[in-house]
């Protein structure tokens, strides 16, 4: 596989082009992939950071929505987590995941981090130590888990 190129931004900095690359792979994985249609502009990315990958073609790729603790949340965030079909199974979402802990416990060192899990993806996120809490429920029809990675102190 081709070098890929990674970025972060937040929300304002991101170009129309990259906005509408993103919106896309989100739209192709979670809607067409999973056929569920749901509404994804959701209005939390303004306060979001972006996490993306680029193939040598400018192809994104994978992707993550990050968020840092704020006054509604005691903890950080990630979600919208997906690899493109023409990546998967050669690593991409592992190092996808990993950038997302890194810049997290890096930006907010002492807070545990929470992601809402498809359940056929909790052996994944269990490699990275995300546990899970409380109970399984529907979310779009999809059965989910909440997950936590509390921290190492």
């Amino acid at each position: 596989m081709n070098t890929l190129h990674w970025q972060l931004a937040p929300f304002a900095s991101l170009t129309l082009q990259q906005l509408y690359a993103i919106l896309q792979l989100r739209q192709e994985v979670f809607v067409v992939e999973q056929t569920c249609p749901y509404l994804d502009a959701d209005g939390e990315d303004q306060h979001a950071m972006h996490l993306w990958a680029e193939d040598a073609g400018g192809k994104v790729v994978a992707y993550a929505r990050l968020f840092l603790p704020d006054s509604g949340h005691l903890y950080a965030r990630i979600g919208r987590v997906l690899t493109s079909a023409s990546v998967r199974r050669q690593g991409v979402g592992i190092e996808l995941m990993q950038r997302a802990i890194d810049w997290l416990e890096q930006q907010a060192p002492s807070r545990p981090i929470r992601l809402a899990a498809q359940v056929y993806l909790l052996a994944f996120y269990k490699s990275f130590n995300f546990m899970p809490i409380g109970d399984e429920y529907l979310e779009d029809d999809i059965p989910h888990q909440d997950m936590e990675r509390g921290t190492l102190i």
